[in-house]
C-alpha cells in the first residue's frame, strides 16, 4: 500500500515513531544491495529519514561512493516490520557532517529509541530525502 511521504496516515506514522530496529539498503559500488540494522527516524514535515552512522563504515561508504555520481546521491530504502505491519521509505541519501544536522539527528535517535548514543566524534548522519512510502501499518 502506498503513503504520501509528507502527509502520512496516522496509524503509518505511529509505527514510524514505536521503537524497531529497521533495516538500510545502500547499493553497493557493483550495483548489489548492501542491508544492515539500523535506528531510523521519520520527519514527514521535512519529508526527512535520517540514520546516525559511524563516517567509517561501509554504508557510509557506499553513499558516498553514489553521492559522487551525476545523480546526486544514493538511492536508498529504510524498512521495519513486526508481524504483518511493515513500513518501508525511499529515496535519495546524502552525508551530513556539520554538527546541527548529527546533534538532531542524536536528539531524534534519542526520543524514538529512549536512549542518548555515546558521544562519537567520528558520527555522522544519512540524510534521506524521501520520495516513496509504502507500507501496511
Amino acid at each position: 500500500m502506498s503513503h504520501d511521504v509528507l502527509n502520512p496516515t496516522t496509524e503509518y506514522l505511529a509505527f514510524w515513531r514505536e521503537r524497531h530496529v529497521c533495516t538500510l539498503t545502500t547499493p553497493r559500488p557493483d550495483g548489489t544491495p548492501h542491508v544492515v540494522p539500523v535506528g531510523v527516524t521519520y520527519d514527514p514535515e521535512a519529508g526527512l529519514a535520517r540514520v546516525i552512522s559511524n563516517k567509517h563504515s561501509k554504508k557510509v561508504r557506499n553513499v558516498l561512493a553514489a553521492q559522487a555520481e551525476p545523480a546526486g546521491g544514493a538511492r536508498v530504502a529504510v524498512c521495519q516490520m513486526e508481524g504483518r505491519r511493515w513500513a518501508t521509505l525511499e529515496g535519495r541519501a546524502v552525508i551530513r557532517t556539520d554538527e546541527a544536522s548529527v546533534a538532531d539527528a542524536v536528539a531524534r535517535y534519542a526520543q524514538r529509541y529512549g536512549r542518548t548514543p555515546s558521544p562519537n566524534p567520528d558520527r555522522v548522519v544519512i540524510e534521506i530525502t524521501l520520495d516513496r512510502a509504502m507500507g501496511r501499518a
